[in-house]
């Protein structure tokens, strides 16, 4: 009997990569994710994974197993959704990916308000820049930088986000070539990393980061130039390094599965967000 728990930690690895990614992603140690792949190649008596001394592989088998577990994860997932869907009270768990900086600054503060009108939901707030599968449950609701292409997904644009280059008010009278902090290549598919990547030679860049707080903390310090959101920099006590720059704009979508669309819970909860943000198109 194959046990769900194995293909569950299975297809999450032929996801993810790597045992390290994996055990990240679900929240447990790595030896965890190792133990599962093995009770799952004894239950099915086949060789899933090549164990290499720095990774592990798929076999061809793992390859196939991989695609059974997903198309498994997904109706599990779908079937889900559709009991959640069917629930008129407003109440239970709601997981919702964001940047962090967003999440830090106008979601978490906020939210005694939506405690005190539905007290019995739940929030888990993912501070994240990488995309998390709503389609596999990994999140009910995204605030995501990026419209997603997915068929099953419906996107809301809440408004633009403006980019410009920040610093410390001191840091131009410094000597030398300015030099930047940018981000890391976890976020290389993002607008303003491209946006910044274009300008800049590896040279020009000190540091890199996924989390614009600490962007923002560096340059706050003196370490360099940062493209920020107008509203991290101003918490921060920074100024435009250059006022001429036009920077870049970037929209905000507000994501959920079409099967949720009209679970009264999401509903609320994508209202709360809405306003929570409203503080951003103003400025």
């Amino acid at each position: 009997m194959v046990d769900w728990e194995d293909l569950r930690f299975f297809s999450a690895f032929a996801h993810h990569g790597s045992i390290t990614a994996t055990a990240k992603a679900l929240r447990v140690d790595h030896t965890t994710v190792s133990r599962r792949i093995t009770s799952l190649e004894t239950s099915l008596s086949v060789k899933l994974v090549d164990r290499r001394p720095r990774s592990y592989v798929l076999t061809d088998m793992g390859r196939d197993v991989a695609n059974f577990a997903e198309e498994m994860s997904r109706s599990a997932f779908a079937l889900s959704r559709c009991a959640g869907s069917g629930q008129n009270g407003i109440e239970g768990d709601i997981v919702v990916s964001a940047p962090p900086s967003l999440l830090y600054s106008f979601i978490a503060p906020q939210i005694s308000a939506l405690q005190s009108q539905h007290p019995d939901v739940r929030l888990r707030l993912v501070g994240t820049m990488e995309a998390m599968s709503l389609s596999k449950g990994e999140a009910d609701i995204a605030i995501s930088l990026k419209r997603p292409s997915e068929a099953t997904l419906v996107a809301r644009r809440l408004g633009q986000l403006p980019y410009f280059l920040y610093a410390d008010p001191a840091y131009p009278t410094r000597n030398g070539p300015p030099l930047y902090i940018s981000y890391d290549d976890t976020m290389r598919e993002s607008d303003h990393y491209r946006w910044l990547d274009d300008r800049l030679s590896a040279d020009e860049v000190f540091m890199c980061s996924n989390d614009l707080r600490i962007q923002a903390a560096a340059a706050a310090g003196g370490c360099g130039v940062a493209l920020l959101p107008a509203y991290l920099a101003a918490e921060h006590g920074l100024v435009r390094f250059d006022p001429l720059d036009p920077g870049v704009r970037i929209d905000v979508w507000l994501v959920i599965h079409e099967d949720v669309r009209d679970t009264p819970r999401i509903r609320v909860a994508m209202d709360f967000i809405s306003e929570s943000l409203k503080p951003l198109w103003r400025s």
